[in-house]
C-alpha cells in the first residue's frame, strides 16, 4: 500500500524543530503549531482530566499525522466509536473504514492501547490476586470493558493465590463466546495452577449474567473441583461496572 505524505513515519516531532523550513510544503502552519503547543501544555499541567476525549485523541494523532489538522479526524473517530477508550479498542478493520485513517494512524492507536494493557497487567501479574483485588478488576476493565465482541479470559493462580498466568481462552461475537470447561481445567493442570478466576465481558455494557453464563460457570466449577482446582470467582465486565458471581451468590 502506498503511504500518503501526511502519514509518513517521523523520527521527531515537526512542531519541535527549532528552525522550521520556509512556509510551503513540509512546514506546519503556525496556527496549527500553536494549537498543538497549547494542547500539550494543558495536558502537562492538568493531565488527562483537563482534556475532553477528542483532544486526548488529537494528542495521539499528532504523531501519526504531523502536518495536518487532526481535530476533524479525532471528532469523526469519537462520533463513530463513542469515546476515547472505544477508539483505542476498535479493531484495525473497523478503524480502516474511517476516512482519514491509514496504517500509521492504526499503528499509533494500537501502540497506545497495548501500552495501557501492559501497564495495567504489570500491576497484577505475579502478585497475590485476592489481596490486590481492585487492581485486578481495573486490569480486567482496561483490557475488556470496551471490546466490541465477547472475550473469555482465565486468570490462573498458584497455591498462594499469586497470579501466574492470564490467558484469553476464547473470542466470540457481540453476545456469545464459546467456552469448553475441559480445556479450561486442562490448561490449569498444565500450568500447575491451584485456582482460577474466570472473566468475560458483555459488549452491551450490562454485566447481568445470562442463563448460559451461569450454566457454563457451574460446569467449569464442577470439572475444576474434581481435580482439586478452586474457582474463586467469575467476573463479568460491563462498560462501567462489573458483576462478581461470588458476591451475587452464584458461585
Amino acid at each position: 500500500m502506498t503511504r500518503s505524505f501526511s502519514e509518513a513515519p517521523q523520527l521527531f516531532d515537526p512542531d519541535d524543530i527549532p528552525n522550521p523550513a520556509p512556509i510551503g510544503k513540509g512546514r506546519v502552519p503556525s496556527y496549527m503549531a500553536d494549537h498543538r503547543k497549547r494542547l500539550r501544555e494543558r495536558f502537562r499541567e492538568g493531565g488527562a482530566d483537563a482534556l475532553p476525549d477528542y483532544e486526548m485523541l488529537e494528542l495521539v494523532l499528532f504523531r501519526a499525522i504531523p502536518r495536518q489538522d487532526v481535530k476533524p479526524l479525532a471528532r469523526r473517530l469519537i462520533d463513530t466509536f463513542g469515546d476515547f477508550n472505544r477508539v483505542l479498542s476498535a479493531s484495525p478493520q473497523s478503524l480502516a473504514q474511517i476516512k482519514g485513517v491509514g496504517e500509521t494512524v492504526i499503528t499509533e492507536l494500537k501502540v497506545v492501547e497495548a501500552a495501557a494493557h501492559r501497564l495495567a497487567r504489570a500491576r497484577v501479574i505475579h502478585k497475590p490476586a485476592l489481596s490486590s483485588w481492585d487492581a485486578l478488576v481495573d486490569y480486567c476493565h482496561t483490557v475488556m470493558a470496551h471490546r466490541a465482541t465477547e472475550q473469555f479470559r482465565i486468570l490462573y493462580l498458584d497455591r498462594k493465590n499469586v497470579l501466574i498466568a492470564d490467558e484469553a481462552q476464547a473470542k466470540g461475537t457481540v453476545d456469545h463466546v464459546p467456552v469448553y470447561p475441559r480445556e479450561v481445567v486442562k490448561r490449569a493442570l498444565e500450568l500447575n495452577a491451584s485456582a482460577l478466576i474466570l472473566v468475560h465481558n458483555h459488549p452491551s455494557g450490562d454485566p447481568t449474567p445470562s442463563e448460559s453464563d451461569i450454566s457454563m460457570t457451574h460446569q467449569i466449577d464442577t470439572a475444576a473441583q474434581a481435580l482439586g482446582v478452586t474457582v474463586h470467582d467469575h467476573l463479568i465486565i460491563g462498560k462501567s461496572r462489573e458483576l462478581s458471581f461470588r458476591a451475587e451468590g452464584l458461585l
